[in-house]
């Protein structure tokens, strides 16, 4: 039996397949089985994957007869396969040569970690780096305001992943859901080097899809503030996520109330112990300082609030206060 199991949905993807899958069986480490999953295709798809079937033993297929999105079809997969480690994949990506073998000499070497990312260097329409916390603490802070393990770039140990699966019922966000979940039980960790091309074009930016991802985004935030104690109908419930994934443009009492949420999360913290607290502190203080630099107006006794009340007047970069004492005159 092979040591990894690779996982590759696909949906009308014939202009960018056929690097993908190359990238993969290139790999430095050939222990592997590929299942590429056809999400029921219209297009060459299926013609693609069919000629790699043909030619390299380690591919496999699994043909989807309706489109079942690709939560449900790398759960399809998952469950088909029985290898100690998993990775994922997407079908317009391009795996640099040696990902496998670092990350699995990475999970050998420290067995108490259950999911490994990696950075990714994002080509096509935009050009950026993905660079993600790299430690355990820092990465389950981050999970807060955003998903931060890249999910094409992840490998974990099945052990760890258990009976947890993609949130069939998202269209887009099943990643974020999934790791937020995960990073409860187990450990993860984001190797801090460029394993990944992430190939970004108009699909990935549609506004159908960007909508959902909010909400899906709000609903995953709140599951987890739920583990301070923060319940789904807490009547300031908008405001504690706002505590932790910035928001412009708040009204001066909005941006006071979040300040007040943003405190209470760390007493919460510091009795429950759940997330590390100095990073947590380090984490809102950004948040809330960007949050108080982008209040919609500002006038005097907001100032005076900043001042002598909220405890941020110190945390400040004094420039941001000489800049608020400006527009508290003059907005």
């Amino acid at each position: 039996m092979p040591e990894l199991s690779v996982i590759m949905p696909a949906y009308n993807e014939e202009l960018f397949l056929e690097e993908a899958i190359q990238s993969i069986l290139g790999q430095s480490f050939s222990d592997f089985q590929l299942t590429i999953v056809n999400d029921n295709s219209t297009d060459g798809t299926q013609k693609i994957i069919e000629r790699f079937v043909q030619s390299d033993p380690r591919v496999s297929c699994i043909q989807n007869t309706t489109n079942l999105g690709p939560a449900k079809s790398r759960n399809l997969a998952i469950d088909g396969t029985n290898t100690p480690f998993i990775a994922f994949m997407d079908a317009d990506d391009i795996a640099v040569s040696t990902r496998f073998e670092k990350q699995l000499a990475f999970l050998r070497k420290n067995p108490t970690i259950g999911v490994c990312g990696s950075w990714s260097i994002v080509f096509g329409d935009k050009k950026a780096v993905l660079s993600n916390d790299v430690d355990h603490e820092k990465i389950k802070v981050g999970f807060l305001s955003h998903c931060a393990v890249h999910n094409p770039t992840v490998m974990l140990r099945r052990s760890s992943l258990g009976a947890l699966r993609f949130d069939e019922k998202m269209m887009v966000g099943e990643d974020y859901s999934l790791y937020s979940q995960l990073i409860a039980t187990a450990k993860f960790h984001n190797l801090p080097e460029k394993l990944m091309y992430y190939r970004w074009h108009q699909n990935n930016i549609s506004q159908t899809r960007i909508t959902a991802l909010h909400a899906s985004e709000l609903a995953i935030r709140s599951k987890q503030l739920s583990n301070l104690g923060i319940r789904p109908e807490d009547p300031n419930l908008q405001n504690y996520i706002y505590t932790v994934s910035l928001k412009r443009r708040q009204s001066q009492e909005s941006t006071i109330k979040t300040i007040r949420c943003g405190q209470r999360l760390l007493e919460l913290n510091r009795d429950l112990a759940y997330f590390d607290q100095k990073i947590l502190e380090k984490h809102i203080h950004t948040v809330l300082i960007r949050t108080i630099r982008n209040t919609a107006k500002y006038n005097r006794s907001f100032l005076k609030y900043l001042k002598n009340e909220s405890g941020f007047f110190a945390k400040m970069p004094k420039v941001d206060f000489v800049v608020l004492f400006l527009k508290s005159f003059f907005n």
